[in-house]
């Protein structure tokens, strides 16, 4: 994983004989063809940022706002039909985004939602929703149920008991699942391509690169530092979260 990582590095700051005459090497460096792809008219850098980030921000937000009070109910009920509930949403996990995109495009029409934000935003919230329910009620099995109990003799209802004596315990879990969100957002082009297309104008960074890149699939001075621009600050992003993820995973498991 890390030797494509670091051709990709290395070549986005070359020219095109140095790439195709030596792509391992650190020699002939320029920041020509970065340049130049920060002003590609093909792929606004800026806009692509904008419009993904948008869309990451507003699928974390529902997903949390709808898995937590699921998992919540799920983990603390012990009727069986809840049980059933969370195989129904884990059953979710195996099955691939791809093979829902055809229906989706069926029921985002009727709905007038297709090439809309609504409409993608809707998909990709659906689609972090099995795993999110999964993981958020594993940790609060974790979570001791007298904390309910306690806020219940105080008066506080339900809803106020989860949102604020449970929620804020759920905290890595919750880093967890909007760094992979964030990843799986980002990182997705299928999705964004088929419901937004090209006609809607809204490109996410993904879309944007392959519109900016597929006509000038020879010319690695393109390319490569176009790439180099969609992948930067996920990277950055991962550096600094990672810790998180690896928390988040291992400290519902561990508990109790």
């Amino acid at each position: 994983m890390l030797v494509p990582l670091y051709v990709l590095t290395v070549n986005a700051f070359k020219g095109q004989q140095e790439i195709l005459r030596d792509p391992f090497g650190l020699g002939g460096l320029t920041l020509e063809p970065l340049g130049r792809a920060l002003t590609n008219p093909q792929f606004d850098v800026v806009k692509g940022y904008a419009i993904t980030l948008l869309f990451v921000v507003a699928v974390n937000v529902l997903s949390v706002l709808l898995a937590a009070p699921a998992a919540y109910t799920i983990a603390r009920s012990p009727k069986r039909r809840f049980r059933v509930l969370m195989l129904f949403f884990l059953a979710g996990t195996f099955i691939p985004g791809q093979v829902l995109v055809i229906p989706v495009v069926y029921v985002l029409k009727t709905l007038g939602l297709m090439g809309t934000i609504r409409g993608f935003v809707l998909f990709e919230t659906t689609l972090t929703l099995p795993f999110s329910i999964f993981l958020y009620a594993g940790y609060i099995a974790t979570i001791p149920a007298v904390l309910d109990q306690a806020a219940a003799v105080d008066g506080a209802g339900r809803l106020r008991t989860f949102w604020q004596i449970v929620f804020p315990l759920m905290r890595p879990a919750v880093a967890t699942m909007v760094i992979l969100n964030t990843f799986s957002v980002w990182n997705d082009f299928v999705n964004p391509q088929i419901i937004l297309g090209p006609g809607s104008g809204l490109y996410t960074v993904t879309t944007g690169v392959y519109a900016a890149v597929s006509q000038y699939s020879t010319d690695y001075t393109v390319v490569f530092p176009t790439l180099l621009l969609a992948i930067a600050p996920l990277l950055v992003f991962f550096v600094f979260m990672q810790r998180h993820i690896i928390s988040g995973l291992t400290t519902g498991a561990t508990k109790g």
